[in-house]
């Protein structure tokens, strides 16, 4: 009897109160479970719509980066088209003058034969070389007419012999063709026109089938065009283009082509009655 009443006195039926003490524990872990949960999916939502933006536009930006390229390769085939068929145009009559160039060097080689002919031939070489200067784009004007009379007083100077007087006529010419293989470009002063008093610009000139000028801002400028004999005003993707081949010369950018108008349509040849 005395063992069932301490039995008694031990066991007691839990509180009410701490049954729903527990029971709120519970529903509040499970509200924040929820949170929890809701909160991961909304975040991973937002990270899949950024990624996805992100994603959108690296393929427009590789869209435009391809049109601007396609682009690019258009306009470059379409000058290679121009230039090709400029060259096929331009080869028969550079073969003419290497064949006249050729038959002129292997008469010279038989100067020694022929003594009484060279004064004959020198003075036709140099009246060819002034023409070939008063004919050509003027470029350097003044300073490659300033060769030709130095030629001119050349062969009258008695104190020089005939293969010195030659060979200066001969490296004369040589210089003259080479500014038709180069790319160049100066400071120099633009002449007055009736629109544009007198300025110092920056002259580019293509090989002896384009010469140009470029403002110091690199806003404006021009090409020259020998038909009409001045100076046409280019377009701003002209303007572009020159600031491009200004910054090929110095080195400033790599070579490339440059989709600038000619100065001339073909280079002048020398008149029929100066080919002997």
């Amino acid at each position: 009897m005395q063992d069932k009443f301490v039995w008694s006195r031990c066991w007691r039926p839990a509180p009410l109160g701490g049954l729903l003490t527990g029971l709120l524990a519970s529903v509040v872990m499970s509200q924040a479970l929820a949170a929890s949960v809701e909160a991961t999916v909304t975040g991973d939502a937002l990270d899949a719509q950024r990624t996805q933006a992100a994603l959108q536009r690296r393929i427009d930006t590789a869209d435009d980066e391809v049109r601007a390229n396609i682009e690019a390769l258009r306009k470059a085939q379409h000058e290679l088209r121009r230039l090709s068929a400029y060259n096929a145009e331009l080869a028969p009559q550079v073969e003419r003058e290497t064949q006249r160039l050729d038959q002129r060097l292997a008469a010279l080689d038989g100067l020694a034969l022929t003594r009484d002919a060279l004064p004959g031939t020198l003075r036709n070489l140099v009246e060819r070389f002034r023409l070939w200067v008063e004919s050509d784009i003027p470029f350097l004007h003044k300073e490659r007419l300033a060769r030709a009379d130095s030629l001119e007083v050349l062969l009258g100077d008695a104190s020089l012999s005939a293969a010195e007087k030659l060979e200066r006529v001969l490296s004369a010419w040589r210089s003259e063709l080479a500014y038709g293989q180069e790319l160049d470009s100066w400071r120099g002063e633009l002449s007055e026109t009736q629109d544009q008093p007198a300025r110092d610009v920056e002259f580019l000139r293509v090989g002896r089938v384009g010469w140009y000028y470029l403002t110091p801002d690199g806003n404006s400028g021009g090409v020259w065009k020998s038909e009409p004999g001045h100076w046409e005003a280019l377009d701003s993707q002209g303007v572009a283009e020159l600031r491009k081949g200004v910054s090929m010369v110095r080195e400033q950018r790599a070579p490339g082509l440059l989709a600038l108008p000619l100065s001339q349509s073909q280079p002048r040849l020398l008149s029929k009655e100066h080919d002997s």
